[in-house]
């Protein structure tokens, strides 16, 4: 235990002055004030701040208030001029009773710096009380032997104001027997006695009426007035005598109830009854010695009755009345004075004046948090206190005088311990000592010295795609050691961008909870993983924040069918697949290309030919190329045109699927020396109408934008030798306002030196000036045959978009096209390569593949 104790040398009493001086207030020099008892509430004792050197703009800051509650109870401090008030009435006789002089102690006490000042206030007292007798009539029983000059003591009038405003004198009504004389006591007390004059008569005058007055010395003056009976008796002539006019005897004030202190006696040379002795209190006996002490009426014994106190009053003044029996009573009067000795029975008190509860975690070393007084009612080393603080704390004790303070041995940590238990051991020097033990709870306040923590250094996030808005997609959770509004936590997203856009357009944060929501729908085919970078700010001042990255993962969805690249659908008529009729088994009839926007497992395609096919036995499909191959050898009972109904299925979970026709037409083989350049020149004479085909079917694909005309021509190849026709050629074409493109159309034939078609150049001029102009090259009577488009040729227009095209010729033929530019080329077995040059309206040229 660390002890602080009272009782040091001189030198250091001194020094520890110079240090009450400085941080209690004045103590030597001490500020007194004087009001008057009955003063009106808010009536001004004295300009406390003026007299302590504080400024009175600075009191509020400091705040300034008084210290103890006994203060408080009476006075009140006026920030806005730092003046004491009255605070309510005060009654001097019932604050100090009968003091001569009545001082109250003041306490006042800054928060801010902690400072601790004494003052004293003076009650003056006021005239406000009449003296008073304790019996308003009283009798005398005088017996008429009595001499001249005898002396009968009277009752002292009482009075509770004190000093000239106490009772100073008497008088007594006009007569012709007794005159007044007043004693004064060293106290100041005055004692009445009626002085006899003249011999009493009891046959002349057997009663007296007199009238005794009571003044005080106040202005104006008070006074009270008794009434006294003077009964003159017969010869009675000697009264009691005791031993000796004063007893004096010192008792402990421990001393039990019961205890003896002395005996009287007083004697009586009368016989019978004139001369038995009985003992009783005079009139001048107070109501507390009644109290405390007892005496036998007829052994003379004075007892203790009551537990005496040294703190109370060390001093007591018991007035004895000794009187006989006879007629009239005769009395005498002696007075015993008790001095009670000190005793350690009364244990130190602790007085909190002021402690800084909770104490913030940041308070440094040294800084005062707590200030005591510390009392104890026993005098000399009964009195002497020390105070010791228990060892487990970071607090220790610091003292001067009887004052102690409360300061902080080390830092402080509320995470470590948010509360302490303070033990404060008050130990007198008597013997035995006696201790008082204090118990104080003292709360650490937090201040905002921890940051939030994270539970993990990352999130992962997955979330489905085509997810509704207002998803959760995780939670994300941090810590905060700290307390109070310096742990509550708020949750934001940092800024940034991702694809252009503001993270927050993505994702919504609970600031409360650290909920994050999807803002929106999320495709995966557009994001894959989002990164978030998530921070996470506690509300002290000044705030401390973390942050966290969560990575949100978008999982693929089955939300795309497969797309048929090859053949196209969106034509109106696609172009036939031939297959000669003597294709032995498995030939390749054609391949559908697919492609699915998905991914993974949703993105695997399977083939498969479906019953709707006009002759699925004839064909094969493998399950994973896509390739259509013959199934067995054609026969002539097979149908001339077969419509193929393909369905591409994805691996997805429900799978999607997309169909497409392909129409496959089963001609003869072609003769081996195939059709020369000639022949097609001899064709085109034959038939006039091809070339017009043909500028469709270009213009066709060239017009996607304005996609209202479509072509398709059919025309059936003959064998050579044969007259007829075969019956599957068609064309179909509808009204469009593409039809504008040709009206300016100024087709060109070049041909080569031996008479075969070298190119052909249709020029189509809209009646608009941007145009562009793209090359294609074809060559007729190719069984398989690619198309790349991509190289547009510099006039300056653009051919519209078109769908699809189909171009005849003679003998066997199929013709596919794939767009992926503005350039076609055909190729073909033996044939020579034709170019054609098409400048056409604005567009772009695409053909199925």
């Amino acid at each position: 235990m660390e002890s602080v104790s009272l009782q040091r040398p001189a030198w250091k009493w001194q020094v520890l002055s110079l240090f009450l001086l400085c941080g209690w207030g004045r103590v030597s020099g001490q500020i007194r004030y004087s009001v008057v008892e009955e003063s009106e509430v808010g009536t001004v004792v004295g300009n406390m701040a003026r007299d302590l050197g504080l400024k009175v703009e600075e009191l509020p800051g400091r705040r300034l208030r008084l210290g103890s509650e006994e203060s408080s109870r009476h006075f009140a401090v006026r920030l806005d001029s730092g003046t004491l008030v009255v605070s309510q009435r005060l009654d001097r006789e019932r604050l100090c009773g009968a003091a001569a002089s009545c001082m109250l102690s003041v306490q006042v006490l800054t928060e801010n710096p902690l400072q601790l000042f004494r003052l004293e206030v003076e009650i003056l007292d006021v005239n406000d009380n009449s003296p008073s007798f304790p019996t308003a009539q009283r009798t005398l029983r005088i017996a008429e032997s009595a001499t001249v000059a005898s002396r009968f003591p009277l009752e002292s009038a009482q009075d509770p104001d004190v000093g000239t405003n106490a009772v100073s004198s008497y008088r007594l009504s006009p007569n012709s027997h007794f005159s007044l004389d007043v004693k004064q006591q060293p106290d100041g007390k005055l004692f009445p006695e009626l002085v006899l004059e003249r011999a009493l008569d009891r046959e002349e005058q057997p009663e007296l009426q007199l009238v005794l007055t009571a003044v005080d010395g106040g202005s104006p003056a008070r006074s009270g007035t008794a009434q006294i009976t003077v009964l003159v008796l017969d010869v009675n002539d000697n009264a009691p005598t005791c031993g000796r006019t004063t007893y004096k005897v010192q008792v402990p004030e421990n001393t039990p109830v019961g205890a003896v202190l002395l005996q009287i006696n007083a004697s009586d040379p009368d016989e019978g009854p004139n001369g038995e002795t009985q003992y009783s209190f005079g009139v001048h006996t107070s109501d507390l010695v009644r109290r405390l002490f007892s005496l036998d009426p007829h052994s003379g014994e004075v007892r203790v009755s009551g537990a005496l106190d040294f703190e109370e009053s060390p001093f007591y003044e018991i007035y004895v009345r000794a009187h006989d029996g006879g007629v009239p009573e005769m009395e005498g009067n002696c007075v015993l004075q008790v001095q009670v000795e000190d005793a350690n029975d009364n244990p130190p008190e602790v007085l909190l004046t002021s402690l800084l509860n909770p104490v913030p975690e940041d308070t440094p070393p040294e800084t005062v948090v707590g200030l005591f007084n510390v009392r104890d009612r026993d005098s000399g080393a009964n009195g002497d206190v020390s105070l010791q603080i228990s060892p487990d704390v970071p607090f220790a004790i610091r003292s001067l005088q009887n004052h102690f303070s409360l300061v902080t041995r080390e830092s402080l940590d509320r995470e470590s311990t948010s509360q302490y238990t303070v033990v404060l051991i008050a130990q007198d020097g008597g013997s035995p000592a006696l201790t008082t033990t204090l118990t104080l709870l003292l709360n650490i306040s937090d201040v905002n010295d921890n940051p939030p923590r994270f539970l993990q250094p990352s999130y992962d996030a997955f979330l489905a795609e085509n997810n509704p808005p207002g998803s959760l997609l995780c939670t994300v959770s941090a810590s905060d050691p700290d307390d109070g509004v310096n742990s509550r936590l708020v949750y934001s997203i940092e800024s940034g961008q991702v694809q252009g856009s503001p993270i927050s357009s993505f994702v919504h944060i609970n600031p409360d909870n650290g909920n994050l929501y999807a803002q929106g729908t999320f495709d995966f085919e557009q994001l894959q993983v989002l990164p978030v970078s998530v921070a996470v700010w506690d509300s002290g001042s000044p705030p401390l924040h973390a942050n966290v990255t969560v990575y949100i993962f978008v999982l693929d969805q089955n939300d795309h069918p497969p797309t048929i690249l090859h053949p196209a659908s969106d034509s109106d008529a696609s172009a036939p697949q031939r297959v000669p009729l003597s294709a032995p088994p498995g030939s390749l009839v054609t391949k559908v290309t697919a492609v699915d926007a998905d991914a993974g497992y949703n993105a695997w395609l399977s083939y498969r030919l479906l019953p709707q096919s006009t002759d699925p036995s004839l064909f094969h499909m493998s399950l994973h190329t896509g390739e259509v191959r013959t199934a067995r050898a054609f026969q002539d009972t097979d149908m001339a045109v077969q419509q193929l109904v393909v369905q591409v299925t994805d691996n997805g979970d429900p799978p999607l699927s997309t169909t497409a026709t392909i129409t496959v037409a089963l001609e003869e083989a072609a003769p081996e020396e195939s059709y020369k350049p000639r022949d097609f020149l001899a064709g085109a004479k034959e038939k006039p109408d091809l070339t017009l085909y043909l500028i469709i079917a270009l213009a066709a694909v060239s017009t996607v934008a304005l996609a209202t005309v479509t072509v398709l021509a059919a025309r059936c190849l003959r064998r050579r030798g044969r007259a007829a026709v075969s019956p599957y050629c068609c064309c179909w074409l509808s009204e469009s306002p593409s039809r504008d493109f040709f009206k300016h159309s100024s087709p060109k034939l070049q041909l080569s030196s031996d008479g075969t078609l070298k190119y052909m150049e249709v020029t189509l001029r809209p009646t608009d000036t941007q145009s562009q102009c793209y090359s294609t090259c074809f060559s007729p009577g190719s069984e398989r045959s690619d198309f790349t488009f991509l190289r547009p040729c510099p006039p300056s227009a653009t051919l519209p978009r078109e769908s699809g095209a189909f171009l005849p010729a003679s003998g066997t033929l199929r013709e596919r096209a794939q767009v992926s530019g503005s350039e076609a080329l055909l190729r073909a077995g033996g044939a020579p390569r034709e170019r054609a040059q098409v400048s056409g309206s604005a567009g772009r040229g695409s053909a199925p593949r």
